[in-house]
């Protein structure tokens, strides 16, 4: 008894250490006897359990349950999820620079980041790293290969890498420095004059790099704008605020947040960009798009800038802040808002919605991290609240964005689906340019020799299913030739194939003026529809 209320004392010293439970201990008579039950179980499992127990452990479990119980966004960060985390959002680690996946045991590199100590030391896409400082890979999970190539800058791994078509094994020697992961991979011109701009996440740099690219783009002799946001899922707010005050006029309300807190309302409105865009304007979203890329995307939509194409994004409308906790090192992420778009719309979608997103996201997704055009509007959920755009045109609110033109990407046929998962296009791309340097997917000797190579890596197929799908195959060699020019020469093979990038394209080429874009989805009503979006906080009003 005496050490459970040592346990319960000690317990209750470090809540109230922390400002905010004190309130919560004194509006609330249940809180202490809940803590007192928590001690009697956590007492029993010290003093009863099989096996010794330390309770470190198992409080921290406990942390993570409690969360849990709240939103799929809420979690408990120890130390060195806070530093990963940190260093997400920053968009740079110390490291070797290489993305990896898993390929029959054995880390795979999917390509060296640009620039990387693994780049200049040549690591090519489809390299197997089969050591690691001596020690065998094979069988170790993605987490673990990426923690053993990374360390403080300065230091050194040795990597065996065995290479398709060489017989031999290369062990080289890496110095890790500081790696930038960039917000903007790829902005280059499809076309003589549409820009192409994918954002793939809203890290410390990513207003700063779309700027820098949108200035490239201009000069490059762009006039209109494709800005992908396909599987971009997310960031800082105040990136998303950034990039979105490029395109719109100085003043724009962007986004504003509501919580119980009173701290945590705000209001967000654009500052004075770099300079005024005028472009036609399409935004590419998907499922995969989420958090700041729908702030960016609502706030473009509700203000006429942007005609938004593709499919619907992903529905997270909550804002979290991060508490460092003093304990350990480590950090807390709690949900203490939702954010509005312009026209006063939550995308946020109902938690149990939600929950069967993530759970399915989690199985589907790769261990490191990225048809013809339906000429309709995108629809919308039944129960989805109805909102008017600067212009009155529809949106909808409650289920993340509903693009304006739905356009769907291309299937994938399973030959191609079996044959990329195994990387064997990029295997035979690797093989294939040994031997002819100038090769690039396009000739009739290199279609005849992938297709014995693939029949013979992959017994199962059958010739008439690869000639079937002989454009698509023929894309992907293509692709990964052009990867060993740099990743965005890949990306721009990518894009000039992607249906969903091409139906932006058929819609700018129409564009004179950026309301041009508006002929493409749903036009605006006669008269105004009444409006259920909540009421601004800061004005009184919806917010515009």
């Amino acid at each position: 008894m005496i050490r459970r209320r040592i346990l319960l004392g000690t317990l209750l010293a470090v809540l109230f250490a922390v400002g905010w439970w004190a309130g919560r201990v004194r509006a609330s008579g249940d809180l202490y006897s809940n803590l007192d039950l928590f001690i009697e179980v956590l007492h029993a499992v010290q003093t009863n359990y099989v096996d010794p127990v330390e309770p470190g452990p198992l409080i921290e479990g406990g942390m993570r349950g409690m969360l849990k119980e709240l939103d799929p966004y809420s979690q408990y960060l120890d130390p060195r999820e806070y530093d990963a985390m940190k260093s997400r959002l920053a968009g740079e680690f110390d490291g070797v620079g290489v993305l990896v996946d898993a390929h029959e045991g054995y880390p795979i590199v999917i390509a060296p980041i640009e620039g990387s100590p693994a780049w200049d030391q040549g690591v090519m896409p489809g390299d197997l790293i089969i050591r690691i400082d001596g020690r065998m890979t094979f069988g170790l999970g993605i987490p673990e290969v990426s923690n053993r190539l990374r360390g403080p800058a300065g230091t050194k791994v040795t990597m065996t890498l065995v290479r398709e078509g060489d017989p031999d094994e290369h062990e080289i020697e890496v110095v890790r420095r500081r790696v930038e992961t960039p917000a903007v991979p790829h902005a280059f011109l499809l076309g003589s004059s549409t820009g192409y701009l994918r954002l793939a996440n809203f890290t410390e740099r990513a207003g700063a790099e779309v700027a820098t690219a949108l200035d490239s783009l201009r000069r490059a002799g762009a006039r209109s704008l494709i800005l992908d946001l396909r599987g971009n899922p997310g960031g800082l707010v105040d990136q998303a605020v950034s990039v979105a005050q490029q395109f719109v006029p100085e003043g724009s309300l962007i986004v504003y947040t509501k919580g119980r807190a009173a701290t945590v309302g705000k209001k967000f409105t654009a500052g004075k960009a770099r300079a005024e865009l005028a472009w036609p304007m399409v935004v590419l979203v998907d499922a995969g798009s989420a958090s700041a890329s729908e702030i960016v995307t609502g706030a473009l939509q509700d203000l006429d800038r942007a005609l938004v194409v593709g499919g619907t994004s992903f529905g997270k409308g909550s804002v979290q802040d991060i508490y460092p906790l003093r304990n350990r090192g480590g950090a807390l992420k709690l949900t203490t808002g939702l954010y509005y778009t312009a026209s006063g719309r939550s995308l946020h979608k109902p938690r149990k919605d939600l929950t069967a997103l993530l759970e399915e996201d989690e199985e589907d997704a790769a261990d490191e991290a990225p048809a013809d055009s339906a000429a309709a509007p995108a629809p919308a959920s039944p129960k989805a609240q109805e909102f008017r755009t600067s212009l009155g045109r529809i949106v909808y609110g409650g289920g993340g964005i509903t693009p304006d033109l739905a356009v769907k990407p291309d299937s994938v046929a399973p030959a191609v689906r079996t044959l990329e998962g195994a990387r064997v296009v990029l295997r035979f791309a690797n093989q294939w340019a040994a031997d002819h340097a100038e090769a690039d997917g396009s000739s009739s000797d290199e279609w005849a020799a992938f297709r014995a190579f693939a029949l013979a890596q992959k017994p199962e197929l059958t010739a008439a299913q690869l000639d079937d799908q002989r454009a698509a195959l023929t894309s992907a060699l293509q692709r990964e030739h052009a990867r060993r020019k740099g990743s965005s020469a890949a990306a721009r093979v990518v894009a000039e194939r992607d249906p969903v990038v091409r139906k932006a394209l058929e819609v700018l080429r129409a564009a004179r003026a950026p309301r041009d874009v508006f002929a493409f989805g749903k036009p605006a009503p006669a008269r105004p529809a009444k409006s259920a979006a909540p009421r601004s906080p800061h004005t009184g009003r919806t917010g515009r």
